[in-house]
């Protein structure tokens, strides 16, 4: 094989970091730090020198020597393969983000148990990190800078991270092509968790766009008269724009706003003319017969058949929401008090608040003791008698434990207003471990909400296995909601799998799952995935007036008995 230097400076350097991030000897190290520094600084080619010559190099010597032998020989330095086969995929990659040296992500690894870039992002924005020695605030802060900026030159962004560049790239379109129009379609227009390109649909000349777009730091990558594509220098995202005529604009608008299934479903019984020109998407549905489908219920099939017979649901929205459920308070791993996260809520207009700290298990996040329980709720019933009529309820997120139970006993459990289950520790599981775990605690009597049910992070994290119709089976039977985390890297359960909690009559809860009174605003993510599902306000728990919501906690006490 023929390697050149900086291919093998680059092999050394991961070869200090690993041997750093598992405890090896700090000498060598050091050693091969400095000789990755100095083979990527030679100015001939390794690959070049003399037989012999290489061993003399100051700062190179026999050890070097060796494992630059055996890249010539084999493409690999052995220990090298050895120590990236013991290393987590996950954690070798946190070594791709700069700014996080090896010794730290030793520490967020082996001590935090965080595994990829993103449950460290998760981590640094449940303040979790600021909980162990040598990780302040500001350098939670400068980690979660570096994670941000590494995961946007990756391609694929939160819906959340990019719906406000796609806004604001919309109104600088048309602002700049003012005989045009432009029109936002795709995935983004579909509310899709996940986003790798924004799309337009235009009358505009690509000619013309790629003159603007690549003096505002775009490169384009395909023109012509059907599409355009271009791609971000700086920060790798993707515009395609779908070029129509003024008379097809709505048409290609309509055909870039579904998904494969939907579009196959209505070109079965709903064909329209390629050649026929509409003044909007309303006139494309109704020259079919059917009710106008908004673009992000445009899924599947049967939504077309729901609107042909005038069925479609009055779809929950953000203004909806009457309670926050699922927040964290400086008593567990929050950044504010409970007094002030009540105060936020009152001022948003809100009638309740659900304090859910971690539980005792939950040692990085400062989970509760039972002494701390009882402080917490004495706090509480005296700001309840300050704030009247809001409210506060007490609540925990008790962690499932491996065989299914909640973290306290009976009698502990039985002095909060409701429960939230989650699974927080060994989450990599078999399908049938993550079932009998989740099932267990369904069915413990004082679960009132299931929380992470896959345990997912978007980007990062699959999550665990389960089955979903025997989950919900499961939560239907005993009265028990299911959450959906609008944490915009969470976003569980998702939205794929809510019609059938509707169908068995199984309620969600849009919770913001909030580690400060800024992560309140989370709850429209929420909102916006339900809205996919078809979730109406009466079939979502945090939507529930005061009164309500007192009703829905009375049933769970009765099932305590």
């Amino acid at each position: 094989m023929t390697a050149n230097n900086s291919f093998i400076a680059n092999q050394f350097s991961l070869l200090s970091k690993l041997l750093e991030l598992h405890g090896d000897n700090p000498f060598k190290v050091r050693a091969y730090s400095s000789a990755a520094r100095l083979i990527d600084k030679l100015p001939q080619e390794i690959s070049k020198l003399p037989p012999g010559k290489l061993a003399s190099i100051k700062g190179i010597g026999d050890s070097v020597a060796k494992k630059i032998k055996e890249i010539f020989d084999y493409g690999e330095i052995k220990a090298l393969t050895e120590l990236v086969h013991k290393t987590p995929p996950g954690v070798l990659e946190m070594l791709k983000v700069k700014g996080i040296g090896a010794k730290k992500i030793a520490v967020i690894w082996k001590k935090m148990g965080i595994e990829n870039v993103g449950e460290l992002l998760y981590a640094c924005n449940e303040n979790r990190l600021t909980r162990y020695s040598g990780f302040g605030e500001k350098t939670q802060e400068a980690i979660q800078e570096s994670i941000e900026y590494y995961l946007n030159n990756i391609g694929s962004y939160l819906y959340a991270r990019v719906e406000d560049l796609a806004a604001a790239l919309d109104q600088i379109l048309k602002k700049q092509f003012k005989k045009y129009q432009f029109f936002q379609t795709g995935d983004i227009r579909r509310h899709l968790e996940v986003i790798d390109k924004l799309e337009w649909v235009t009358d505009a000349p690509a000619a013309s766009l790629q003159s603007f777009l690549e003096k505002n730091n775009f490169a384009a990558e395909k023109l012509d008269a059907e599409q355009s594509i271009f791609r971000g220098k700086s920060d790798n995202t993707q515009l395609i724009f779908y070029h129509a005529s003024s008379g097809q604009l709505y048409q290609k608008l309509f055909l870039t706003s579904g998904s494969e299934e939907f579009l196959q479903a209505w070109n079965k019984k709903s064909r329209f003319k390629k050649s026929e020109s509409y003044a909007s998407e309303e006139e494309i549905f109704s020259s079919a017969k059917v009710k106008f489908i908004p673009a992000y219920l445009r899924e599947t099939a049967e939504i077309i058949e729901r609107a042909r017979k005038n069925d479609l649901p009055v779809v929950i929205q953000p203004e909806d929401i009457t309670g926050i459920i699922h927040c964290h308070s400086k008593w567990s791993d929050g950044l504010n008090t409970i007094e002030e996260m009540a105060e936020v809520a009152i001022e948003k207009g809100l009638q309740y608040l659900v304090i859910s700290d971690h539980s005792k298990t939950a040692i990085y996040a400062n989970g509760l003791s039972e002494e701390r329980i009882q402080a917490q709720h004495e706090q509480i019933d005296e700001l309840n008698k300050k704030l009247k009529p809001f409210r506060i309820f007490k609540s925990i997120e008790s962690d499932i434990l491996n065989d299914g139970s909640l973290d306290y006993p009976p009698d502990v459990l039985a002095r909060f207003d409701l429960v939230i289950a989650s699974i927080h520790s060994n989450v990599k599981m078999s399908e049938d471990k993550a079932m009998a775990r989740l099932l267990n605690a369904v069915k413990n009597p004082f679960t009132s909400i299931l929380g992470h049910c896959t345990g997912r992070l978007l980007l990062s994290r699959n999550g665990y296995p389960v089955r979903y119709n025997e989950l919900i089976d499961a939560c239907a039977k005993h009265n028990v909601a299911i959450e959906l985390n609008a944490n915009p890297r969470r976003l569980e359960i998702d939205w794929r799998h809510i019609n059938y909690c509707l169908e068995k009559k199984v309620l969600i809860s849009i919770d913001p799952d909030a580690h400060s009174t800024g992560a309140f605003d989370h709850t429209r993510y929420g909102v916006l995935a339900a809205q996919k599902a078809g979730v109406t306000k009466a079939n979502n728990l945090s939507s529930f007036s005061l009164k309500e919501f007192e009703g829905f906690l009375k049933k769970q006490h009765v099932k305590r008995k």
